[in-house]
């Protein structure tokens, strides 16, 4: 896999309408609702919070831009207005920001998900939902913003995949590293599931990979 320095990293955000200072306020103001929780709060509301709010302030930062989201199978993702790509933030495992290393969704996903990262080395151009999209949805290219939260703070990239082996997303056609400021205490528990399957299949806990 190709490394990429970090002008170079800028410029291929540039291309895919992003920035590294979008990334960058959308981890930060999740991470800052997160700290409001309490011991009061569900167990597994930091985790559940942190994606949802995450996805959340990229559809603020995107909607204004002309992009459109989209929670289709529980699956939140902003459409490009070009409807070339999409976008979507999920809890990730491994080296994250590491191209020297692997890395996974940290939760399993099902069928829905495995069928957008299969389709993301397709790049199918006939489609079905031409009325609201202009071309099927989940042969629109997704991108995943991963972001991985543990005791040394938050860490993220922004990567293509291409395969799921088994319940996990872990294979990638193209990974970003993303040198983001310090964003302080994450708020983090690997105990927890950060982000829902696609309502299809069974969900588990899963097991904490290191950096």
């Amino acid at each position: 896999m190709q490394h990429l320095d970090p002008r170079q990293c800028d410029e291929r955000l540039a291309q895919l309408d992003f920035s590294k200072d979008l990334f960058h306020l959308a981890l930060d103001l999740a991470a800052e609702d997160v700290r409001g929780c309490t011991d009061m709060d569900a167990p597994p509301m930091r985790g559940t919070m942190f994606w949802s709010r995450s996805n959340r302030f990229l559809a603020e930062q995107l909607i204004p831009l002309g992009w459109e989201r989209t929670s289709r199978d529980s699956i939140l993702r902003m459409i490009h207005p070009d409807r070339t790509h999409a976008v979507t933030a999920i809890s990730a495992a491994g080296g994250v920001g590491n191209l020297d290393a692997r890395v996974r969704s940290k939760n399993p996903k099902g069928p829905k998900m495995a069928k957008i990262v299969e389709n993301n080395g397709q790049f199918v151009l006939m489609t079905k939902d031409e009325v609201r999209w202009g071309r099927e949805l989940d042969e629109m290219p997704t991108w995943c913003l991963l972001y991985k939260r543990d005791e040394n703070g938050i860490s993220a990239e922004l990567s293509l995949p291409v395969k799921m082996n088994g319940a996990y997303v872990d294979e990638w056609i193209e990974r970003i590293p993303l040198d983001l400021p310090d964003l302080g205490d994450p708020g983090f528990d690997v105990a927890l599931l950060d982000d829902p399957g696609d309502g299809e299949g069974p969900q588990v806990m899963v097991e904490y990979l290191g950096g």
